[in-house]
């Protein structure tokens, strides 16, 4: 049976990592897809688990020199201690560099030494090997690993590189021309630029992860259960379903449920976004995480654990985060051959110095120290440890995962969740949106939008609609009664009623019979009228009420439009975007519809099972499709659809069907998700952009010796920074 996992994984420092990683599990039997995300150090995998377990990924993952971490989220307590502990080995490192710059100086300035050349550069190489074997241990440590499970990984460029340069110093008792002072002192400044470009990418990459963090802190960490009459606090995650808990104000819901007894004011802007508190009533759902404000309550928890909304909107959020958009692809296929490349070109450089060093020198034009253009050896090493260190692939790697992190994590603060990246990547490209109309640009429920009264004030007809209609259940009936409530329009007794199925009611308020319905029932009762619609209100029901063979008055009773209908569209219109409707009501309703809100093209009378039909039209003209609905005969349209948007206050079976989900339904969302997908996709091309020019620019420098080892280790660790700290740049960006 097809079967998700995620797994954390330990000890990957680099693009080459996550690459060999992923091709690992990918080949594995039953793997259907194995994608694995370098920012977040984690595993996503869809399996067969009759033909593979946890252990054997486990095993996998420990054969490639990592492990498996216990707690799959990294948390804000071990997000703090990895850091302080990445800080604490660079600031070793660099103690004990500065030490080395001070006794290099003296010789690279003035040929002069502190305790003599030779000692002085066989205290630079313990200082370096000192570096070498503790701060940067585990540089040594993963490189090692990488090779013996017959790979490579960029510690194992930069191990190359410092040993390299460190051998110089013995090497230079046994061959004549060669410095020890050039080389012994580059191995501890390459470790110390390397350990604090690793520690700024490690603080970058924590800002761009937060997103799941905060969710994961959102949650109730205990509930008060309510057993037979008596609190008891346990954890929340120990909740079942039915079991009841009490909410004090101030508290957090522990889970999702259904309030058993109470009223109270609810914060739920952690789902919806919305500042204002939402009054909740028993018999109403809550969501776990919002919070109690002001009253008591008394809730029957109806999901737990991985049920739960807040889990869905991690589980989403995640899943954004661990896709890859189309573009990566690239990326990922030139990271994959990226350190086996570098290490022969490395042998290339080295040779080629080796063999030409008086060509090389007059090309370069002198940027040499002078002592290197006098010995092929000093400059073919120079050249080589200053290739290994610049070429890492880190800056490809990290440039599209980084991106997609923080556009999912702006996303999911907004209320719009995106399910994965290449619904984020195609986004940008939509032309042509389709609207539901039922519940996506109405509220789905009728209201009353006018009165006209013909006989008698309209309050008093109001009261006495009501009074007939509080006996029925009909949506119209609802909207009368509720309006009538809204307006505080005084309770009328009723003493009988009756009802003709899709005409009307009839009964007696206040000792007099009145009658409630559609033209045509008023008609059957020889109710005659030249009463006319207003040409405005086409698209609403008119319902009428009349007594003594009078009409009195007319109600107009339609599904309202969201108030945000109108600017959203206007928006849409001015991008370029054809925006359509599509709807099961006659033509003259749609486009009355329609035509209010400014939707240029209508599909009226369509059965829900030709939606996606639609859709398919649409697309066969070469348009790029989104569709919006909240309904479950919107599920195969929003399936069919380029971008399926699926209102948050619809079904679940929509939400899952569609690509983008919208935690409120505020349309004013789908205009924010478009801008977030153009600027996170920019984003991403930015970085992509940056992390090929440098290597193109880079590599060619340091094989011609232009770029001294430790410049090369500056700009290498810089790559990988400016493309994190580019990607964070995104939450200052207008959504």
């Amino acid at each position: 049976m097809q079967q998700k996992m995620n797994i954390g994984i330990n000890g990957m420092h680099c693009a080459a990592c996550s690459a060999r990683t992923e091709k690992a599990l990918s080949q594995m039997p039953g793997v259907v897809s194995a994608n694995v995300n370098l920012a977040l150090e984690e595993a996503a995998l869809v399996y067969d688990d009759r033909k593979v377990s946890a252990k054997d990924f486990q095993e996998t993952i420990s054969k490639l020199g990592f492990s498996v971490r216990e707690d799959i989220n990294i948390g804000d307590d071990e997000q703090i201690a990895s850091l302080q502990a990445a800080k604490n080995k660079m600031i070793k490192a660099w103690v004990l560099t500065v030490i080395v710059t001070v006794l290099m100086i003296p010789h690279m300035a003035f040929h002069a030494a502190i305790f003599g050349h030779k000692a002085d550069a066989w205290l630079m190489f313990v200082l370096s090997l000192i570096a070498m074997f503790f701060p940067a241990r585990s540089v040594y440590v993963s490189a090692w690993k990488s090779l013996r499970s017959k790979g490579a990984n960029m510690d194992v460029l930069i191990a190359m590189g410092t040993i390299a340069s460190l051998l110089v110093a013995p090497l230079s008792l046994v061959v004549s021309g060669i410095s020890a002072h050039s080389f012994a002192g580059i191995a501890a400044m390459i470790i110390a630029f390397h350990l604090t470009g690793r520690y700024l990418e490690h603080r970058a990459r924590g800002k761009a992860s937060e997103a799941i963090r905060k969710l994961l802190n959102l949650g109730a960490k205990t509930a008060l259960v309510l057993v037979d009459g008596v609190e008891t606090e346990v954890a929340a995650h120990k909740l079942k379903p039915g079991d009841v808990f009490i909410v004090k104000p101030g508290m957090k819901i522990a889970t999702d449920g259904i309030i058993t007894k109470g009223n109270s004011s609810v914060d739920e802007s952690m789902a919806t976004g919305e500042s204002m508190p939402v009054v909740h009533k028993e018999g109403d759902n809550v969501l776990g995480a919002t919070i109690n404000l002001d009253g008591y309550l008394e809730v029957k928890a109806s999901k737990v654990g991985a049920d739960t909304f807040l889990a869905q909107v991690i589980r989403m959020v995640s899943e954004a985060q661990h896709s890859k958009v189309p573009i990566q692809l690239l990326a990922d296929k030139i990271t994959s051959v990226f350190v086996p490349i570098v290490l022969v070109l490395a042998a290339v450089v080295f040779t080629l110095w080796m063999l030409f060093p008086v060509q090389l020198v007059s090309l370069v034009g002198g940027i040499m120290p002078m002592e290197h253009h006098q010995n092929a050896l000093a400059s073919a090493l120079m050249a080589a440890i200053a290739t290994l260190v610049i070429a890492c692939p880190c800056a490809l790697g990290l440039a599209t995962p980084t991106a997609l992190m923080v556009g999912s994590g702006i996303g999911a603060n907004l209320g719009i969740l995106i399910r994965n990246g290449e619904a984020l990547q195609r986004m940008k490209d939509v032309n042509a949106v389709v609207f539901d109309k039922t519940g996506t640009l109405t509220h789905g429920k009728p209201e009353v939008l006018q009165i006209d009264s013909l006989v008698g004030d309209a309050m008093n007809n109001l009261g006495i609609a009501a009074a007939l209609e509080s006996a029925s259940e009909h949506p119209i009936a609802r909207a009368i009664v509720s309006h009538a409530a809204a307006q505080q329009t005084p309770v009328m007794r009723r003493s009988s009623f009756s009802a003709i199925s899709g005409k009307g009611i009839s009964g007696e308020v206040d000792s007099k019979s009145y009658i409630l319905g559609s033209a045509d029932y008023l008609a059957e009762q020889g109710i005659l009228h030249s009463w006319q619609p207003e040409a405005t209100l086409s698209h609403a029901t008119p319902v009428m009420l009349a007594s003594d063979k009078k009409l009195l008055c007319v109600f107009y009773v339609a599904d309202s439009l969201k108030e945000e209908a109108k600017q959203v569209i206007a928006e849409l219109n001015v991008r370029g975007i054809d925006t359509y409707m599509i709807s099961g009501d006659n033509e003259a309703t749609a486009a009355a519809i329609a035509d209010k809100c400014g939707i240029k093209h209508v599909m009226a009378k369509v059965l829900p099972a030709d939606k996606a039909n639609k859709i398919k039209d649409l697309q066969a003209k070469g348009l790029v499709v989104a569709m919006i609905g909240d309904g479950i005969n919107d599920a195969p349209a929003l399936k069919q659809a380029d971008i399926g948007f699926a209102m948050g206050i619809g079904t679940d079976i929509a939400i899952e069907a569609a690509d983008i989900t919208l935690l409120r339904g505020d349309l004013q969302l789908i205009p924010k998700a478009i801008n977030l997908s153009v600027q996170t996709f920019r984003k991403i091309k930015q970085n992509l952009f940056w992390a090929f020019f440098y290597n193109l620019i880079a590599i060619p420098l340091a094989a011609l010796g232009i770029l001294h080892p430790v410049m090369a280790e500056i700009a290498m660790a810089g790559s990988s920074i400016t493309v994190v700290s580019n990607a964070n740049l995104l939450k200052r960006a207008k959504i």
